[in-house]
C-alpha cells in the first residue's frame, strides 16, 4: 500500500476551507489545517455573486470570476449529497442601481452578451422602483434573478465540518527541509497549500520571500429585524462601496468599508459605519427598525495590481499558495481552492494557474 501523502493547509478561510473539503474526497492523504481565527476575511464577509456585470478588462479575472460564480452550484451540490445544508447560499438576486441611470440601458445590454456562457445570471431586466417596494432612492434598475448572496461564516464552517479534518488553532512556523519536505509546528509534510490571505507575507518571508500582498480593512453591520422577510428581498447594490444584503431569518448586512491605510486593525470604527448606516437608509429607510445590530471586522488581502493569484511556488517545490482575491474572495475563492487540491494532486483543473502566476507576487530576496 502507498504510504499517505501528509498536507498541511495553512487558514481555514474561503479557500482553504474549500481545499480542505475536496482533498478530504481524495484517497491516501492525511491532511491538517492550521488556523489563525483573528481577522480572516471570510468570517466578516457578506457576499455577493454577481460578476457579471464588472467592466474589468481583465480577461484572466473575469474567466475566474465567471467560474467561480457557476462554481457554486457544484459545490452546494456536494455539500448536499453529503447531507449538509447548504442555505448559506442563496439565489436571491440581484438589484444593480447607477447615480445616472441612464447608465443601466448601456449595461444591460452589456451583461445580456454575457447571458449565454453564463446562464446562471437568470432573468436579467430593467425594473421599475415600483417593482421592488422595500426599497427607495431610485427611479429604475437592473435586476439578475441568478445573483446571489453568500454568508462566508457559514459556508467555511460548513466545509471544514464536512471535510472531517481537525483544526488546529494558531500561528504558524514554516520551515523547508531539505528533501522537499516542510515543517509546520514540528509536524513534517509533504505538501503544503498556503490560503492565508492578507497573511501571506509574514509566513513566507522567514523563508526570505517578499510578498506583493498587502491588507485592506473591512467593516460591515449586521441588523436584525422582528416581522420583516428578509430572505425575500434581493441584493441591492447601489454604485459605490455601499450594499445591502439581506440574509433569511431577520438580517440584513450592509457594508463593507474598504479601507487601505489600517493595516491589520481589527477595532470597529463608528464613524465609517454610521457613514454607510446613513447611506443605506435612502435605499432602505425600514432600516431604523432594527431591533439590534453587531459589527464584523475583517482584513482583505490585495495585490498591487488588484489581480489574484495560485499555484506552486517555483523556488519551493510542494508549497502551493492562494492571495490576492481582494473584495471577490467569495466569488472566486472556492474555485481557487478546488484548483489548488487539482493541482497538489498533480491533475489539470479548470483555471490555468499560468493566467494567475505566482512568480509576479511571490519573489525571493535579493541574496
Amino acid at each position: 500500500m502507498e504510504l499517505e501523502m501528509k498536507i498541511a493547509i495553512v487558514g481555514a478561510g474561503i479557500v482553504g476551507s474549500t481545499a480542505a473539503y475536496y482533498l478530504s474526497k481524495e484517497k491516501d492523504v492525511e491532511v491538517t489545517v492550521f488556523d489563525h481565527g483573528p481577522g480572516q476575511a471570510t468570517k466578516a464577509a457578506a457576499g455577493i455573486i454577481s460578476p457579471w456585470f464588472s467592466k474589468r478588462r481583465n480577461k484572466a479575472w473575469y474567466r475566474m470570476a465567471r467560474l467561480g460564480a457557476d462554481f457554486y452550484q457544484e459545490l452546494t451540490s456536494n455539500l448536499e449529497n453529503d447531507g449538509y445544508d447548504t442555505s448559506f447560499y442563496d439565489q436571491s438576486g440581484v438589484v444593480l442601481l447607477k447615480k445616472d441611470d441612464g447608465k443601466l440601458d448601456g449595461l444591460y445590454q452589456y451583461a445580456e452578451t454575457r447571458l449565454e456562457e453564463s446562464p446562471i445570471i437568470g432573468e436579467l431586466s430593467i425594473k421599475n422602483a415600483d417593482e421592488l417596494p422595500k426599497f427607495t432612492g431610485f427611479d429604475r434598475c437592473l435586476y439578475a434573478s441568478g445573483g446571489a448572496r453568500v454568508e462566508g461564516a457559514e459556508l467555511t464552517a460548513t466545509l471544514i465540518e464536512a471535510s472531517g479534518f481537525e483544526k488546529l488553532e494558531g500561528l504558524v512556523t514554516l520551515s523547508s527541509l531539505n528533501n522537499e519536505t516542510y515543517e509546520i509546528n514540528a509536524q513534517t509534510f509533504d505538501k503544503v497549500i498556503l490560503a492565508c490571505g492578507a497573511w501571506l507575507g509574514q509566513t513566507l518571508e522567514p523563508l526570505g520571500f517578499e510578498v506583493d500582498v498587502r491588507p485592506q480593512k473591512g467593516q460591515l453591520r449586521d441588523y436584525f429585524f422582528e416581522g420583516l422577510d428578509t430572505g425575500k428581498l434581493p441584493v441591492l447594490m447601489p454604485e459605490g462601496e455601499l450594499d445591502i444584503i439581506p440574509f433569511a431569518g431577520g438580517k440584513i448586512s450592509v457594508g463593507a468599508s474598504h479601507e487601505n491605510d489600517k493595516g491589520f486593525d481589527l477595532t470597529v470604527d463608528e464613524a465609517v459605519l454610521e457613514g454607510l448606516e446613513e447611506e443605506a437608509k435612502i435605499y432602505f429607510p425600514d432600516l431604523s427598525t432594527a431591533k439590534s445590530f453587531s459589527e464584523r471586522v475583517g482584513t482583505r488581502a490585495y495585490t498591487s495590481d488588484f489581480s489574484p493569484f495560485f499555484g506552486e511556488v517555483p523556488e519551493l517545490k510542494n508549497v502551493f499558495v492562494a492571495s490576492g482575491l481582494g473584495s471577490s474572495g467569495l466569488t472566486t475563492g472556492p474555485l481557487i481552492g478546488k484548483n489548488l487540491v487539482d493541482l497538489v494532486m498533480n491533475r489539470s483543473g479548470s483555471l490555468d494557474s499560468t493566467d494567475y502566476p505566482v512568480t509576479q507576487y511571490v519573489k525571493k530576496k535579493d541574496q
